[in-house]
This record gives C-alpha cells, structure tokens and sequence, in this order.
C-alpha cells in the first residue's frame, strides 16, 4: 500500500510552499508501509533560524487557506533549527541545513520510495 491521494496533494501543496520561501533539498518519502500513523514525509531545509521560521509561516499560511488545513501538532519552534509540522497524514519537517546534514532524515528512512513532489529542483 502506498500512500493516498489526498496524503500526496496535501505533501505537495507543502512543497510548493516551502519552495516559495525558498526551501532547499525539498524532498518526499513516501513512509506509509514503514510508518502507521502517516503517510508522508516533506523534508527541506532552510539556511538560517529565520529562513526555517518563514518557510514554517508559508507551508502553514498556504496549507490554511488552499486545503483548510491546520497542523495538529507543532514541535521545535522556539530554536527555529528543526520544526515538525504534523497534518496526520503528512509530516513536514523544516531543519536548518547544518541540522539536516547531522540528522540525516534522508539516510534514516532511505527504505522509502521517494515522492514526486512536482516541484522544480526538488529531490534527494
């Protein structure tokens, strides 16, 4: 089973958002054999504390007013160095980039098929 199509228009109107903050390495995992309470990972990057706040404000701004669509869950806002988004069905992570490198979302989940998110420049 893969992920629905409600979970991947809902990933990719994050992604388009994140892209028009500016995100980097916007990438999709496709995490719904591995993972049961989720079907979507959005993972990008920004390269300061305030660029990671802007994309968070435009992912949020855009997912509100063009699906009506309000995070359940908000986690790491106060350092602005890597904020979950949690949509239930979509999990948007915006790390700083120093903070991506170190983690590694990418190599942790790398068992997940990627996402075509159809955003320009987006992928691993």
């Amino acid at each position: 089973m893969s992920a629905s199509p409600e979970s991947l228009d809902l990933a990719r109107a994050a992604a388009h958002a994140a892209a028009d903050k500016l995100a980097e390495e916007i990438i999709g995992l496709d995490v719904s054999e591995q993972v049961v309470i989720t079907d979507v990972f959005v993972v990008c990057s920004g390269s300061s504390e305030r660029q990671v706040s802007a994309i968070v404000g435009g992912i949020e701004g855009d997912l509100i007013k063009e699906h009506r669509r309000k995070p359940l869950r908000r986690e790491g806002e106060r350092d602005d160095r890597w904020v979950l988004l949690d949509y239930g069905d979509v999990v948007v992570h915006v790390q700083h980039a120093e903070d991506r490198a170190f983690y590694a979302l990418e190599r942790l989940w790398r068992d997940a098929p990627v996402v075509d998110l159809q955003v320009e420049g987006a992928g691993a």
